[in-house]
């Protein structure tokens, strides 16, 4: 009798025409098996469901010019796109160390780096809200790192793997928990923030975060449905609700609902507070004459590093900043409509100034230093 071997194990199809699941509802969702439809989105200039599409990378390798053997920090990995570019021009001998707050895809991110043929002595993920990069930098835990970078990019952009899952609470697409948190395991949902903020903080922050000139009518109905939103359909509904016959078109209604999702999650994030934590770190973390770019997506953002590079500029730490924001090009804007709010910033180290970090001697770090964000920091291998 011939040995024919273990069974035959069917692969999971993708079901029907009308699936409910997230997870079973897009075919691009399995790239390999469906490589054709991916293409197909791609083409009429859409991102595909469960991935990510990196913005103007050809303007963030020109800025932050990687060479072999140098050192880099991605304080936002996401999907991998930049850091994968970066450090193909890193080698040999270059290191990347690749920090995100999502614990579940800086794993999937760090998989794809092993498979591409990048060990622990050249990519190294690291579990951290950049807020707490002056820690990695200053006395060499998540992986080993003593001294600083040559290069520190920034992409503040949510990224499509976080919005496209309705689990987690991004976007209005679909309905889903209205979580929003960029690590799952850390501090209060937007759900359980809309339970207890009042009514004048969150017009504070509806207008501050985002601009919402609607920001007072839309704060009172969602504190009066206290209780009552739970799902992203839930906050969809309360603002379509308040600006109901007070404004001209549902277009503006549209960009009200968008404001409203964005602040609560750099609320809830605390995204605000994490950039101007990287921001003071920064010139403890570069080596004379490292670089520095970061992606910007609102007004909020914009103003902080503007502000940060200028002072840093007339105090003497960077020797030059971008005068203006890059955008990208017609062609890429057309191809990933998501790269279309997108300003990419950069400054360079002065070769003369000194390493600190947060006002200390670089060398001088210690251990006591509390991190910014107060959450564990874990290296991934």
């Amino acid at each position: 009798m011939s040995d024919a071997g273990p069974p035959h194990k069917r692969r999971v199809r993708y079901k029907g025409t009308h699936p409910r699941a997230f997870s079973e509802k897009y075919k691009e969702l399995d790239p390999d098996h469906y490589a054709a439809d991916v293409e197909k989105v791609m083409a009429r200039g859409a991102t595909p469901a469960g991935g990510h599409r990196s913005i103007l990378v050809a303007e963030v390798l020109d800025i932050l010019a990687p060479k072999p053997g140098e050192v880099a920090i991605d304080a936002t990995l996401g999907h991998g796109g930049h850091s994968m570019e970066l450090l193909a021009a890193m080698m040999p001998g270059g290191k990347l160390y690749g920090l995100d707050r999502d614990p579940a895809e800086i794993l999937k991110t760090e998989a794809r780096f092993r498979q591409a043929g990048y060990d622990q002595s050249s990519f190294v993920a690291v579990h951290m809200n950049f807020a707490d990069i002056s820690l990695l930098c200053a006395d060499g835990r998540s992986g080993g790192m003593v001294g600083g970078a040559d290069m520190v990019l920034a992409d503040l952009g949510v990224s499509s793997m976080q919005i496209d899952d309705p689990v987690r609470g991004f976007a209005f697409k679909f309905d889903g928990p209205l979580d929003m948190r960029m690590d799952p395991g850390s501090g209060p949902s937007a759900a359980e923030l809309l339970l207890s903020i009042r009514e004048i903080d969150l017009c504070s922050m509806l207008d501050d975060y985002s601009d919402e000139p609607e920001a007072r009518i839309i704060a009172r109905v969602l504190t009066q449905r206290r209780g009552t939103v739970r799902t992203t359909r839930d906050l969809r509904d309360a603002v379509e609700y308040a600006l109901e016959g007070r404004v001209e078109s549902d277009d503006i209604i549209k960009k009200a609902v968008r404001r409203t999702f964005q602040t609560l999650r750099i609320a809830v994030n605390g995204e605000l507070e994490a950039l101007d934590a990287l921001l003071a770190a920064l010139p403890g973390c570069l080596n004379p004459g490292g670089r520095v770019a970061i992606l910007c997506f609102h007004s909020g953002e914009e103003s902080r590093v503007q502000r940060s590079f200028q002072d840093g500029l007339e105090g003497g730490v960077y020797s030059s900043i971008s005068e203006e924001g890059v955008r990208a090009g017609p062609e890429e804007r057309y191809g990933n409509p998501r790269s279309s709010s997108a300003r990419l910033w950069w400054a360079r180290k002065s070769a003369d100034a000194g390493m600190t970090v947060q006002g200390r001697s670089f060398a001088t770090g210690t251990e006591t230093e509390r991190s910014a964000s107060g959450s564990p920091i874990t290296g991934i291998s």
